[in-house]
């Protein structure tokens, strides 16, 4: 349910969704979505509370969902010229937030 409330959220914000639950060896992208010449990778975590959430993503998990992204792209060669960002969706209950540009791969 979490990704929906994402996707849905993504859509709204003017996203179009590209995949949903990305998977390859290297890791998984919940949801990787596409405004204009903006491509995001998108890790939806759902925790007791919002804070709970976004901490949740670990630094071992943002590497794996990089990795992942690499593939991604490298089967995409036409979305090579896109600006890339990893951003977060945290859901408690009902509650939605999402945190644009969480963190940057450094690889």
């Amino acid at each position: 349910m979490a990704e929906s409330l994402a996707a849905m959220l993504l859509r709204f914000k003017g996203f179009s969704i590209l995949e949903t639950r990305f998977r390859t060896g290297a890791g998984e992208v919940d949801i990787i979505a596409r405004r204009g010449g903006l491509l995001i990778f998108v890790e939806v975590k759902t925790r007791h509370n919002i804070d709970a959430a976004i901490e949740s993503v670990t630094p071992r998990a943002r590497h794996r969902i990089a990795a992942a992204a690499k593939v991604f792209l490298s089967r995409k060669r036409h979305l090579a010229d896109t600006m890339i960002r990893y951003d977060i969706v945290a859901v408690a209950g009902w509650r939605i937030r999402h945190l644009a540009d969480a963190w940057r791969d450094v690889a």
